[in-house]
């Protein structure tokens, strides 16, 4: 297979894997579950805002969000998956309400009558009322009330009820996560909005939101035919490209031996004179050091958070480093020294290939370097200020906790981070010219 052939497939796959994602992400954008702009009772009493809603994510997200449980599956399993959670316990307290209405008690109802009203739950919860004309939300009284009684139990959760305190140790969750009353209504409202989506069925469609997640018998969801169908036929797929690889090595076996038997006796940056710019890149690896160090602590208190919840060996460390950031600053010290490394060694090694330091090329490297320290400090700070709840909400989405996993980091030090590395692909497309324009190098391999 020629180079130009590879390139070809190159491109082709990287062409064919783009569309699938635009593809079904245009798709999944179609069908994103509606937030209203309002949620209302059959006699017109107003439960939430839409604002209250997306305000209610912005608190989820504040208080490490993904670190602390889940929304719909993705997140910490230390705390349930709070739309799980609560449309569980809505199922349960409704199924109450239901028989009360009748003058009955669920719980000491024969089988058969409560099976009946596990018909009707089922009707009130699945069935879609959301006025698309007026983009509202319509519950009956009897919801309504449930979803109060809800919001009583998570306020005295996430603020500091006494009779939680051991609940709250098992979830990991400090006293006063929420500081205020005002932010728990809004999370509350983010929580039954969360749970709507799990449990409502999409227009025209026998399906919830969320493809009937999570696995509820009482409620009907249950996985559809087309869960099972596209989970066995992307393990099926997953199988033979795997079978293809395999059999691809096998059949070039003879030529990667040959390839091997062309590398140079002895390394070929042994008895090469470093640059300056080569020389300013030590102080990268020692911050990788350090990285690792801190990261590997934090791993630890996290660790013994799920042992512990409220503490470490009794000393009441939450009040001062939550799990929630202990968790996001072990995965994103990961992130962050394996970038630094990566960054490190391209930075190393262009000068080495091309044998060229360009001008200035050491000033990029520390003021990359100053770039970087900024990035991996500030946003570890701006973590701890969003989950101790001393940043508002756009100042949170900016500076503080993102919520999500991964990304923990806010939106400002993520368009940082990226600045910083196209600062260094340039560094690394200046240092690397002179050997890309050479004919008689792998200039393939560098690219």
């Amino acid at each position: 297979m020629t180079t130009k052939k590879l390139w070809t497939w190159l491109a082709a796959v990287i062409i064919g894997s783009f569309a699938v994602l635009i593809y079904y992400g245009v798709d999944i954008y179609r069908k994103i579950p509606p937030v209203p702009d309002k949620v209302v009772t059959t006699d017109g009493t107003v439960i939430a805002t839409g604002q209250d809603i997306k305000d209610g994510q912005n608190v989820w997200q504040s208080i490490g969000g993904q670190t602390v449980g889940s929304i719909w599956g993705h997140g910490a399993y230390i705390a349930p998956d709070w739309s799980a959670d609560y449309l569980h316990r809505e199922s349960l307290l409704l199924l109450e309400e239901l028989a009360k209405k009748e003058g009955k008690v669920y719980k000491d109802l024969p089988d058969d009558e409560q099976a009946k009203y596990q018909v009707l739950l089922k009707k009130e919860l699945r069935k879609n009322t959301l006025d698309e004309a007026t983009n509202t939300i319509v519950i009956s009284p009897e919801r309504a009330k449930v979803q109060a009684e809800l919001a009583d139990y998570y306020a005295k959760i996430f603020m500091n009820a006494p009779e939680m305190a051991k609940l709250r140790d098992q979830y990991a969750i400090p006293k006063n996560t929420v500081k205020t009353p005002e932010r728990m209504a809004k999370m509350n409202a983010f929580f039954s909005w969360a749970a709507w989506v799990c449990i409502t069925d999409r227009p025209g469609d026998d399906v919830t939101y969320t493809n009937n997640w999570p696995h509820d018998e009482l409620i009907g969801n249950v996985p559809p035919p087309s869960l099972h169908l596209w989970s066995g036929f992307s393990v099926l797929m997953l199988l033979g490209c795997v079978g293809l690889l395999v059999f691809y090595h096998a059949r070039n076996k003879e030529e990667e031996i040959n390839s091997r038997e062309m590398l140079p006796l002895e390394d070929p940056l042994r008895n090469m004179k470093p640059t300056p710019s080569m020389r300013a890149t030590l102080k990268y690896i020692w911050v990788v050091a350090l990285l690792i160090l801190v990261q590997m602590f934090a791993g630890v208190i996290t660790a013994h958070y799920g042992v512990e919840g409220s503490g470490f060996y009794g000393f009441p460390l939450d009040e001062f480093l939550p799990q929630s950031i202990s968790r996001s600053w072990h995965v994103q010290l990961a992130i962050f020294w394996i970038a630094t490394s990566w960054l490190a060694t391209g930075l190393y090694i262009a000068p080495a290939v091309s044998g060229y330091e360009p001008k200035y090329q050491v000033l990029g490297v520390n003021i990359l370097f100053g770039a970087l320290l900024i990035v991996v400090f500030g946003s570890l700070a701006g973590q701890w200020l969003g989950v101790m709840q001393k940043l508002g909400y756009v100042d949170n989405f900016l500076w503080g906790h993102s919520g999500y996993e991964y990304v923990e980091l806010g939106r400002i030090w993520q368009i940082l981070l990226l600045v910083g590395l196209i600062l260094w692909l340039i560094l690394m497309v200046r240092a690397l010219l002179p050997a890309l324009k050479k004919k008689d190098g792998d200039r393939h391999l560098l690219l």
